[in-house]
């Protein structure tokens, strides 16, 4: 079978955000697993003005013309599969991260999603807000995530780089998260595929 597509969703826009090194992480551990084919969506390549329509995308009639709302849902529609890379503000999602998946509605349906939390609480707050929301829009969320407790503990003087080896002890659950994603991967690619030949 063809690499299932997987997206790798940089949540947060802010300067010096973490989001960069988790997503460039994760990214190296996704090709670990060749079954993926897979690309990093930085929302800050998306300056969607947040969601105002008075049709909401469940019932539009059409597309929406705005173009960074069109190239994010032409992306969201390529995906087969999903992992959210996000930071939790005020114990919930960063407003840009929410907005992102009010925009979308079918073109996430019937594909599985991961998530790579970050914080106090390794973002577990902010993930269970968002695992809510995915189902919502009909989508898998996968049980294995992984949640990187005091981000900036891990940084050389708590803004420098990555200290080496420092992300070592979260691999074994992003290897079990990519299974995950890769079993419920193929079954909703073929649910897709089936539903639209009928």
């Amino acid at each position: 079978m063809k690499p299932l597509k997987l997206k790798i969703i940089l949540g947060s826009t802010r300067p010096g955000r973490f989001s960069d090194t988790a997503g460039a992480w994760a990214l190296e551990q996704a090709k670990k697993h060749p079954e993926f084919e897979t690309e990093i969506l930085d929302l800050r390549d998306f300056d969607m003005p947040f969601f105002n329509e008075e049709a909401t995308p469940s019932s539009k009639a059409a597309p929406y013309t705005n173009p960074a709302v069109a190239a994010w849902t032409t992306k969201v529609a390529d995906a087969d599969a999903f992992i959210v890379i996000s930071p939790e503000y005020d114990r919930g999602v960063p407003a840009v991260l929410k907005n992102a998946f009010d925009w979308v509605y079918g073109e996430f349906h019937k594909k599985p999603i991961g998530f790579v939390g970050y914080g106090t609480t390794g973002g577990s707050r902010s993930v269970d807000n968002l695992r809510t929301s995915a189902i919502e829009l009909q989508m898998v969320p996968v049980r294995q995530g992984v949640h990187i407790v005091a981000h900036w503990m891990l940084r050389e003087n708590y803004t420098g780089p990555l200290k080496p080896g420092s992300l070592d002890q979260y691999e074994a659950n992003a290897s079990a998260m990519l299974d995950q994603l890769k079993e419920w991967g193929d079954a909703t690619r073929t649910m897709r595929a089936n539903q639209s030949t009928v």
